[in-house]
């Protein structure tokens, strides 16, 4: 698959039951993560795991044209040789940043408050969605940004030459925002403040505290207060990545609704602000269970096993657990196309504004396949038809989007006649052995014409 080439339409058959072990890729926030503090530490830092799709295969692209030293030395393994915290250099070329919102607003932070001139791009998935959440913050630093109408890409960021610390509230729950002012507040003289009224995922705490940065993370009324202090010499690590929840989701919510399935997905991260998918599934009756819990790299981390669970039921999702699994919205409402009773989302406003309208795109392709749903600005209501009720049959379209195509992928394994999707080809960036490991459990993946 191509994200960035011709369109891969491909069908989805109904399957016999899904059976194995789901060996899914390292997890994309930390991989981003990564290689961008890897690059702003003194020294060689070492990542094992590291998520080779084409999202953060474009950060490491943009590390390297920042000056640091980054090289593939293994399947999953890599060295970044980085060059410390405002060391970065005036790259010579567009960063092109493919279909990645986390990478571009985690990249613009990092060279927010670095006296250089940086040119953005991406695909035409990319270049629709809005920056000025992050350009807004990080103009407070003294950072410039010139753009097209709406705050969209193409645009220029001309970075602060005399950054000043911010103290910085985040309007809308989003780990993109906060960790983006947290990486341009490591060059400001000072404290950099952020405030979460909700929590959203705290892997940049995490690794910024890993690194040697030093912070401090506290609840108070104001809500969630994360200071940063700046201007520290960050020390290279040696990074396990553990293995990535939202990819996980694919297969482990394909089990639950395909019957005699029985899927083991080992070494996912749990880490608390990105586990809300699977708490949901288990309070709407999933038979989803943790085994061989641990800690690895200050992450926690378990083996899920997925088992069919034909007696789901539909349930309120609680909004302040929104931020904790907003990329598993899509593929949550397949699993509650097939339970009994209503799926009620709200809060979600965030999945208007992801690699596609993503509220829209599913609603337009669960009515496709025959499923009732009702949606909102903010929310939307998916009706289930119960376990093999689902009728399918529809051409559905991913709108370039990588968690689109996947969901409705697995809606087709659960339905009574297949699921056609006009272009997988965008699963690539985040997901590169989504076919043959789907494949390998049971599944029935064919690439087609439409």
């Amino acid at each position: 698959m191509s994200g960035h080439g011709s369109p891969v339409p491909m069908t989805s058959h109904p399957s016999g039951p899904l059976s194995g072990i789901a060996d899914v890729p390292g997890d994309k926030s930390i991989s981003h993560r990564s290689l961008i503090l890897g690059a702003m530490a003194v020294g060689e830092t070492r990542i094992t795991g590291l998520l080779e799709g084409q999202d953060v295969l474009d950060t490491a692209k943009a590390m390297k044209a920042f000056g640091a030293d980054v090289d593939r030395v293994g399947e999953g393994e890599w060295r970044v040789h980085g060059v410390g915290v405002g060391g970065f250099a005036e790259p010579d070329t567009v960063i092109d940043c493919g279909n990645s919102g986390t990478g571009v607003r985690l990249i613009m932070g990092s060279m927010a408050t670095c006296p250089i001139t940086v040119t953005f791009t991406g695909d035409a998935s990319l270049n629709k969605r809005p920056m000025a959440r992050v350009t807004d913050p990080l103009a407070l630093f003294g950072c410039q940004a010139v753009g097209r109408e709406g705050g969209r890409l193409p645009m220029t960021l001309v970075g602060a030459a005399e950054p000043v610390p911010v103290r910085y509230t985040v309007p809308v729950p989003s780990a993109q925002v906060k960790s983006a002012v947290l990486l341009a507040g490591l060059n400001a003289p000072g404290q950099t403040v952020v405030i979460e009224q909700e929590a959203t995922r705290d892997h940049t705490e995490r690794m910024l505290a890993g690194f040697g940065a030093e912070i401090t993370v506290e609840d108070t009324d104001e809500g969630r207060v994360i200071t940063l202090t700046g201007q520290p010499e960050l020390k290279p690590q040696t990074i396990t990545v553990p293995r990535d929840p939202s990819s996980a989701a694919f297969p482990v919510c394909a089990a639950l609704i395909v019957p005699g399935s029985d899927v083991l997905v080992p070494n996912i991260g749990l880490n608390p602000t990105r586990a809300g998918l699977f708490y949901t599934l288990q309070e709407m009756g999933a038979d989803l269970s943790f085994e061989n819990m641990r800690e690895e790299g200050g992450e926690p981390v378990a083996d899920l096993r997925a088992k069919y669970s034909p007696k789901m039921k539909g349930i309120e999702v609680p909004p302040e657990r929104a931020a904790s699994m907003i990329d598993e919205y899509p593929i949550l409402s397949v699993v509650a196309a097939n339970a009994t009773g209503q799926t009620v989302m709200h809060g979600v406003k965030e999945l208007r504004v992801k690699e596609s309208d993503r509220i829209d795109a599913m609603a337009t392709g669960l009515r496709a396949n025959g499923v009732t749903v009702e949606d909102g600005p903010d929310w939307w209501i998916v009706t289930g038809k119960g376990a093999g009720n689902v009728p399918g049959g529809g051409l559905t379209e991913s709108h370039l989007d990588h968690r689109i195509a996947m969901s409705f992928l697995c809606l087709g394994m659960s339905t009574q006649n297949p699921v056609r999707v006009d272009d997988a080809s965008p699963i690539v960036t985040s997901f590169p052995i989504f076919e043959p490991l789907m494949a390998s459990l049971g599944a029935s993946l064919e690439r087609t014409g439409v």
